[in-house]
């Protein structure tokens, strides 16, 4: 059995990349049985009005209700489509990761599978490609969504992102995005990072682009977020800018704190020592002391979890990466 999670998982991605294709839509699925047929009916037409070459590629999230059975007549029925089965629930970040890992599309369009995004939108975000940029984020201008519980949070966290990582957008939540598959095969996904790739590409100096898109209200099915996400966003959040900033010189980050805790604590000291040797005050007594050796101490940490970080970082470049997920089956 190892074995064959082996081949499955790092063996079939370079296989399929053979013989590229011109599009690849990747739709991660989480229990999403009601919706499948209507949103690959709507999709389809779209699809081959643009006289291209494409695949839909289905990465089933561990789906509990019928989802897969769905996905397997959608394979049945039309080469084209492709299903990817997670063991169990890895979350969105993994699907899409595994979706880029097994896509051939010289353009990859990524949309969710609950029909609020609309295929019909499809044809502007490659013509926006088409123009020269990287990558294509949609915007839902009329979001159909609760404003407290959804939208006041999305807006302040969209507002946030743009400004902790520089890449300006409206909104980094819309799974509705068109992607080289230069750059989103060029990215590694954790944690809920699937809304930061725009911000994550930005190293390699990729051009963006953002255009409105249709959204609808959700017709069947439940939502899966939540303001429980919010917390784990903004934590990823703090590890985005990170990577963008110090993910190959950790020690200018922690060592820049370290060295302005050691000269405080080292100028308490030798304040101190001045008072004592020219006033004659006790030491003993003085809560000062015990404060200028805290952070001192405190400097020497974080100049040795720089150095520490300098290190790990070397070994994560140059050393094999993990997957992210385990695949149980693909289908076409």
């Amino acid at each position: 059995m190892a074995a064959t999670l082996h081949d499955v998982n790092e063996s079939s991605p370079a296989e399929e990349t053979v013989c590229p294709l011109d599009i690849s839509v990747i739709i991660p699925v989480y229990n999403e049985e009601e919706n499948l047929g209507l949103l690959y009916r709507e999709m389809k037409p779209v699809l081959e009005r643009l006289g291209k070459n494409y695949e839909v590629i289905f990465v089933d999230d561990g789906s509990m209700d019928g989802s897969f059975g769905v996905l397997s007549a959608l394979n049945k029925a039309d080469a084209r489509c492709k299903v990817i089965r997670f063991r169990r629930n890895f979350g969105q970040t993994a699907a899409m990761s595994a979706g880029f890992a097994h896509a051939r599309g010289a353009v990859i369009i990524t949309m969710d599978a609950d029909l609020q995004n609309d295929p019909g939108d499809i044809p502007a975000l490659l013509e926006k490609i088409d123009e020269g940029y990287d990558v294509v984020s949609g915007w839902r201008l009329r979001r159909k969504d609760k404003f407290f519980t959804r939208k006041l949070p999305s807006m302040c966290a969209n507002w946030l992102i743009s400004r902790i990582t520089g890449v300006k957008l409206h909104d980094y939540g819309c799974t509705l995005k068109a992607y080289r598959s230069e750059v989103a095969r060029n990215i590694d996904l954790y944690g809920e990072m699937h809304r930061f790739i725009p911000a994550l590409a930005s190293w390699m100096g990729i051009s963006v682009a953002e255009i409105p898109v249709n959204h609808h209200s959700r017709k069947h099915g439940k939502s899966k977020y939540g303001l429980s996400r919010t917390m784990r966003v903004f934590l990823d959040l703090i590890t985005v800018k990170f990577l963008l900033s110090y993910s190959t010189k950790p020690l200018q980050m922690f060592g820049s704190v370290g060295v302005m805790a050691s000269i405080l604590g080292f100028s308490i000291a030798a304040y101190l020592s001045c008072d004592k040797i020219f006033r004659g005050h006790p030491l003993a007594n003085r809560p000062m002391l015990f404060l200028a050796i805290l952070m001192i101490l405190v400097g020497i940490q974080f100049i040795t979890m720089g150095l520490l970080g300098e290190m790990m970082a070397r070994i994560y470049h140059d050393g094999q990466k993990k997957p992210i997920y385990v695949i149980k089956e693909v289908l076409g």
